[in-house]
């Protein structure tokens, strides 16, 4: 994270890395399956603060395998995560975190979480996707009809030059065991 002062002498931290995960976990108790899901992640060793929904300026995307090298057990990680759980047999559920950067390097782009029922992994990525892209060209001045499907939304964002790329990541699973599954899907900051 680039550490400056702004005019009250507060440390601000912009993160100038950020990396995509998700995970699924099934147990019979919430709280352990949410564990569990961490795990299928790769952040459970980590004390997650949930940040709103800004991709900040220059920040770059790195891989997981590279993140998790450079952070420690215990490290205090702000993250975007979405999160979706339930007990209920044969119901699908799905969490996703899509993501809009902007083509202008020094401006800020979006992340947005989005969590459902009864949507796949595709539909529940092409939805958040769509609107962290929607905050984003919103922002820009970028002009389109909100119901347009994603597909032709995306057009317009690439035709624009403005957006440089979207994103998502998502899980979705069918519960299958008795107890509580749980599916997440996050954006994590890294300094």
């Amino acid at each position: 994270m680039n550490k400056t002062n702004n005019a009250n002498n507060f440390n601000v931290f912009v993160p100038s890395k950020m990396f995509f995960t998700k995970g699924v976990g099934t147990h019979r108790e919430e709280l352990h399956s949410f564990e569990l899901a961490l795990r299928d992640a790769g952040i459970e060793k980590f004390n997650l603060v949930q940040v709103s929904s800004i991709f900040p300026p220059g920040c770059k995307v790195i891989s997981r395998q590279q993140a998790l090298k450079e952070l420690k057990p215990g490290s205090i990680v702000f993250c975007v995560l979405s999160r979706c759980c339930t007990n209920e047999p044969r119901r699908l559920l799905a969490a996703s975190v899509g993501c809009a950067i902007p083509a202008d390097k020094n401006a800020y782009g979006y992340i947005s979480e989005h969590h459902s029922f009864g949507q796949n992994e595709k539909h529940a990525g092409d939805y958040a996707e769509d609107l962290a892209a929607a905050m984003l060209a919103s922002t820009l001045g970028i002009d389109f009809n909100v119901d347009e499907s994603w597909d032709e939304k995306k057009e317009i964002f690439k035709i624009s030059g403005k957006i440089v790329s979207t994103r998502n990541i998502t899980q979705s699973t069918v519960v299958k065991e008795p107890g509580y599954t749980t599916v997440l899907a996050v954006a994590v900051f890294v300094a």
